[in-house]
């Protein structure tokens, strides 16, 4: 009976791993269908399918999420790129080697998604400034974000599920820094690897060209890269409009005359201001409208005439000289995000964020305004969306589906909650206190860092909800019980036996570097950290079969699942940065493979001088 489950828990993950390897299916969505499996063929209870629910683990990974959006709410991450621009100058060794650090010790306290969602534009603004190509500066990013989950126990999930292994088997968990002295000599290997292969993925002609336009672009730069020359107006309702008293969708006007509304001009308390839009805004007799519309001028006057509006004059092109009202920016869809697929007239992008998408880059050249609006969202596209600034800002705390790449030089970089800035930094040292001295568990020490960072104003219950990835907690949560459900069926005992028989007589080194690249060809599929699910509970079997030390195979598998350099699909910190950077698959093999070589060397030398076997 415990074979046939066997087979049947075995089959189960097989296709949990096609299904994440070959098909569209969101990561999450696929793991609540393997927790319903396991439950639906008896192998597991409710209770235990479910257990994952109510890990500690969980909620702490929760609550790092919303420490992290604590700290890009109060400028803290931004900042970074004007010290960083003010210290290395255009020295492309010394920005990598400060891009590095700064990301290693962002990312050590807070996730590595997070960190690169924060540095992407910083990036960007810094190869913008310095003239150096964004390649160089966006492959060392993801590979300090990967590197940046060594530091500490709480700095990556495949760390606390490693953990989280070591107390389900009732033996010691990690330390708060045990990790650490490995990660720093990992990092120091990773700097100098990024710093002698920084053109591998460049050509002289594209270092060259970058070197040409070494200014950040401005508004005008986006008007002449997405095409928008022409399209801009601004008009005023007049009396007896069809405008008054009615909203966009009453009026139909991007359906049925294929105009975008990009805000209203009103009056108030003596002041011109801009009003944000979206598709229940009412319109009011002497507004004014700044509009989008990409059809002929005889349309435009015949349009004018039909809905009783004025033209009003309108100096620069596309709202150019309204830059303190009217801003830009470019958008890149996340790896996991829901609107793939999807038309921007399904999105409802304007009632949702207050602002219109006028322009979809793909493949380097911008799409036709006329099909703007369905067009299906691919992953390469980068969206320009246009509205008031301080809608702008606030995309910078929408990290679920898409991250901010770059505002234009017409923007001032502000934080909403810049004020709060040196009491985040506070809240954040008292929780590393806590954590490294003990006085509380981990996830109580998380807990009290969040509630001190909403007592301050560093972060509001809104952006504290939305700043969690629910799809990364779900996705934990659904391989747990393949842990589980190995072990219960004695799988983990019978893969563990197979091993020992093989490597028997090796020695510990043979073994720790075997699990090492048992980690890395897994992860060539999966997660890292449904990697380090699978293998950390195979791993500790092992050494204690062996009559070995569990903690220097556990520390291996950390170390492994987060250096999963080598293909872009096991980790959103890869995917992320493949739009932005330009990367190709290949990009991230050449560069990956060596690394990744070089790293179990590190591991092999150094885990063992810490966590004697």
């Amino acid at each position: 009976m415990e074979q046939y489950q066997l087979l049947i828990v075995c089959g189960l993950l097989f296709i949990t791993i096609i299904l994440f390897s070959f098909t569209k299916l969101r990561m999450d969505i696929i793991a609540i269908l393997a927790i319903t499996a396991i439950m639906v063929t008896g192998i597991l209870t409710p209770t235990e399918a479910l257990s994952g629910f109510s890990d500690p683990n969980i909620v702490l990974i929760a609550l790092l999420f919303i420490i992290g959006e604590s700290l890009v709410r109060t400028g803290i991450s931004y900042q970074m790129s004007e010290y960083i621009l003010k210290v290395a100058g255009k020295n492309d060794i010394q920005i990598i080697i400060l891009i590095m650090l700064s990301v290693a010790l962002l990312g050590s306290v807070m996730s590595s998604t997070g960190v690169v969602a924060i540095f992407i534009p910083v990036v960007i603004s810094i190869a913008s400034h310095s003239g150096i190509h964004v390649k160089k500066l966006m492959m060392p990013l993801c590979i300090a974000a990967l590197i940046s989950g060594m530091m500490t126990l709480v700095a990556t999930a495949p760390n606390l599920v490693v953990n989280s292994e070591l107390e389900r088997v009732e033996l010691e968990g990690f330390k708060f820094f045990s990790i650490t002295p490995i990660g720093i000599g990992v990092l120091i290997v990773g700097l100098l690897y990024c710093v002698i292969s920084r053109n591998w993925l460049v050509s002289k002609k594209q270092i060259d060209e970058s070197q040409k336009s070494p200014t950040r672009r401005q508004i005008t730069d986006l008007i002449r890269e997405y095409k928008l020359s022409g399209r801009a107006h601004r008009a005023q309702i007049l009396p007896g409009s069809p405008f008054i008293g009615k909203t966009i969708d009453n009026l139909h006007l991007r359906s049925q005359q294929g105009v975008n509304v990009i805000g209203i001009e009103r009056w108030r308390k003596f002041r011109k201001v801009l009003i944000p839009v979206n598709r229940m805004t009412e319109f009011y007799q002497g507004d004014v409208l700044l509009l989008d519309y990409c059809n002929s001028d005889d349309d435009y006057r015949n349009f004018l005439n039909t809905y009783m509006l004025e033209p009003k004059i309108l100096r620069g092109e596309y709202f150019s000289d309204q830059v303190k009202e009217v801003g830009m920016a470019e958008v890149a869809l996340l790896p996991e995000s829901s609107l793939y697929g999807k038309t921007l007239n399904e999105i409802d992008f304007r009632s949702k964020y207050y602002l219109t998408v006028i322009g979809i880059r793909r493949n380097h050249a911008p799409i036709e305004a006329n099909n703007l609006f369905e067009e299906k969202l691919q992953i390469s596209d980068t969206l320009l969306v246009c509205g008031d600034w301080g809608s702008i800002r606030k995309l910078q705390t929408r990290t679920n589906d898409f991250v901010v790449l770059d505002f234009p030089a017409d923007i001032d970089d502000v934080a909403p909650a810049s004020s709060q800035a040196i009491a985040a930094l506070i809240n954040l040292a008292i929780m590393i206190i806590l954590m490294v001295s003990g006085i509380v568990p981990n996830v109580v020490a998380a807990l009290i860092a969040c509630l001190l960072m909403g007592l301050t104003r560093c972060i509001d219950m809104a952006s504290a909800y939305k700043s969690i990835h629910w799809p990364s907690l779900i996705l934990i949560i659904g391989m747990m019980p393949f842990a589980i459900a190995l072990n219960k069926t004695g799988g983990i005992n019978l893969f563990s036996d197979l091993l020992k028989a093989h490597l028997s007589g090796y020695g510990p080194y043979v073994a720790i570097t075997f699990i090492f690249l048992l980690c890395s060809l897994v992860g060539l599929f999966i997660s890292n950290t449904a990697t380090a699910i699978l293998i950390a509970p195979i791993a500790i079997n092992i050494a204690l079969s062996f009559g070995y030390s569990p903690y220097p195979f556990a520390m291996t598998v950390a170390i492994a699942t987060s250096a999963s350099f080598i293909t872009p699909v096991s980790s959103p910190v890869k995917s992320m940065i493949v739009a932005p950077g330009g990367f190709s698959f290949s990009d991230f093999v050449k560069v990956g493979v060596p690394l990744t070589c070089l790293v179990l060397i590190v591991d092999v030398i150094l885990v063992p001088l810490f966590f004697p076997f």
